[in-house]
């Protein structure tokens, strides 16, 4: 397989204060073709207006991982934790056998934008932790740095599934490639700019896929942001 996933082809959610994108289906967007991708079971690419946000409510036996594009995010849980996040740092939360949170847009007039990531874990019942990580611009230059990791192993946050996620922030013409190895797959989320993956032109909010064992190369067309994910196949 590979293929492409156009940005307009996503489920929308528009009620004012939220505007969010769906890669697979969730809340009241149902495709029963796209329900997930692996144990890849959300990309939500969320636009919170100012002031705004979810109020405390509960998750259980998943990954969630969060990626601020733009803006600030003020998270609250269950466990204890109050933190902001912004550009350039990542999120997570083993939800495991239960944990609360809220997130909520700060600024009394800047948007957010966020992707956030549900992964199925590889157990259920886990115990609950958060995790947060910061990265360097020059961390994420022309570079795919590795944002989470299984157990952390390949480096990033600590998640209990087999997948690697990587991030990386493209000047215009440069170029960064990487080995799918055999029994995985990938799919390269466009978070902003243009791209250009096996021939095929990609902009933001796009998407590409592929199970093919394989080195690709995503060439940046201007100023590009991309998330990648490696993905033990099943």
């Amino acid at each position: 397989m590979n293929a492409t996933r156009k940005a307009d082809d996503r489920g929308l959610t528009d009620i004012g204060w939220l505007h969010s994108r769906h890669s697979f289906s969730f809340g009241e967007y149902r495709d029963p073709e796209r329900d997930g991708f692996g144990p890849l079971r959300v990309i939500n690419d969320d636009r919170i207006g100012a002031g705004m946000g979810f109020g405390m409510h509960p998750h259980r036996d998943m990954e969630i991982l969060t990626w601020v594009v733009a803006g600030k995010l003020e998270h609250r849980d269950s466990l204890g934790t109050g933190s902001t996040i912004g550009p350039g740092e990542i999120q997570r939360m083993t939800a495991g056998t239960g944990i609360r949170h809220s997130e909520f847009n700060p600024s009394p007039s800047e948007p957010l934008r966020l992707l956030q990531i549900w992964i199925v874990p590889e157990a259920r019942g886990l115990t609950p932790e958060y995790e947060q990580l910061a990265y360097a611009d020059a961390d994420l230059r022309n570079r795919l740095a590795v944002l989470a990791s299984h157990g952390g192993r390949a480096g990033g946050s600590a998640i209990h599934r087999d997948l690697t996620l990587f991030a990386s922030r493209l000047d215009a013409g440069a170029e960064v490639s990487h080995v799918l190895a055999p029994g995985r797959r990938v799919w390269v989320q466009v978070v902003a700019g243009t791209v250009e993956i096996g021939g095929n032109g990609l902009v933001e909010g796009d998407a590409w896929i592929c199970d093919e064992t394989s080195t690709f190369a995503i060439l940046a067309g201007s100023s590009a942001e991309v998330l990648v994910f490696d993905i033990a196949g099943v």
